[in-house]
């Protein structure tokens, strides 16, 4: 019997051929959009080329009729506000910057979505992330990069569990983007040239401060920018609008480029410096999830860590500094390493793990 498999379908082309190559691997293939939060206009999203729009389910369902596969949309829009928005407005409010794909594919596009999966019969969930998935000579697996650097989506995943991970399908993972648009093309996808969608698919206008005051109900207090040595240099509009390492939108007459340096939740101040203030070469994170390896049981380790999506890595030195604690200590300085963020340990061409930045 033919293993059956949930792809998680966004309407764009990745998830699209993701679910064409399965079926053409002999799966049973089953298409579900996951309906998070779609409450916009259409247009909006069609114009901002969101993932998880409500323009989304057309595109997935005509995909899907051209497949000759069974499709669904399955509503998680609690788990979803739970798991992503909350867990975003609270991070910004505390001063840190989150990343809430991060939160989104953990906890929603797998953990809710293979819970509902496996609870009617499939034997794996699959996407059009760029990654590929091992399993290791030790047992356990683990996420590698893409063969394409520029699309490589495994910063993103790298907080997947090894249950989540042995249950999953990444098949354009050995593709590049433009074998993947071929694809579509000679196969009559409608959504071949689609745009990719952007990245926080609930604030289409990327008005991070607006958005929290519109979901709270609260005006973000203004509050002072400060020198390092805690001089006043003017009125801030509230600390959400504003992360490490930004420059611009700081309204502030200097005469030269000035940086955020430091969020400062507590006494409602953001912390104003020169360009190498930005740069450290240690930061400290926690909230960890290992992968190619279950931990560093006390030793040091030589990776490559990233500390965002668009950061090509840094060779480092990781080691436990308590209990869920590691330090990573860089070769060279790294700029604008974010509280709230992720950094991720790349071991070869593999995750090793990651955590978030203190």
């Amino acid at each position: 019997m033919s293993k059956k498999v949930v792809v998680g379908m966004s309407g764009g082309v990745d998830s699209s051929v993701a679910a064409w190559l399965l079926k053409q691997q002999g799966y049973d293939v089953i298409g579900v959009t996951m309906q998070i939060w779609q409450d916009e206009d259409t247009d909006v999203q069609e114009a901002e080329g969101g993932c998880c729009g409500l323009s989304a389910v057309d595109d997935a369902r005509r995909v899907a009729m051209d497949l000759g596969i069974p499709y669904y949309v399955m509503n998680f829009k609690e788990e979803f506000r739970t798991n992503v928005m909350d867990y975003f407005v609270g991070e910004y409010v505390a001063g840190r910057t989150p990343n809430p794909c991060i939160a989104c594919n953990r906890y929603v596009k797998w953990e809710s979505l293979l819970r509902r999966s496996m609870a009617i019969g499939a034997d794996y969930i699959a996407t059009g992330h760029y990654a590929q998935i091992c399993q290791l000579p030790s047992g356990r697996y683990a996420l590698k990069t893409s063969v394409t650097a520029q699309k490589d989506q495994t910063y993103a995943l790298y907080n997947l569990t090894q249950e989540q991970l042995a249950r999953t399908l990444m098949p354009v993972g050995s593709y590049h983007k433009d074998e993947i648009r071929r694809m579509a093309e000679d196969i009559g996808l409608q959504v071949a040239h689609k745009p990719d969608s952007q990245e926080i698919c609930f604030i289409p206008d990327h008005d991070h401060a607006r958005f929290i005051e519109a979901y709270t109900g609260m005006q973000v207090p203004e509050g002072n920018f400060v020198d390092l040595e805690g001089n006043v240099l003017g009125k801030h509009k509230g600390i959400s609008h504003y992360t490490i390492g930004q420059r611009k939108g700081l309204n502030l007459s200097m005469g030269h480029p000035v940086f955020v340096v430091e969020i400062r939740p507590e006494t409602n101040e953001v912390v104003i410096g020169e360009g190498k203030d930005v740069f450290t070469n240690v930061l400290c994170c926690d909230k960890l999830n290992w992968m190619a390896i279950d931990g560093l049981h006390g030793e040091s380790m030589e990776v490559t860590a990233k500390i965002r999506y668009s950061h090509k890595g840094s060779p480092c030195t990781i080691r436990e500094i308590g209990r869920g604690l590691v330090e990573c200590r860089f070769h060279e300085p790294v700029r604008a390493a974010t509280p709230g963020q992720a950094v991720v340990f790349y071991d070869g061409d593999y995750v090793a793990g990651g955590g978030t930045i203190l």
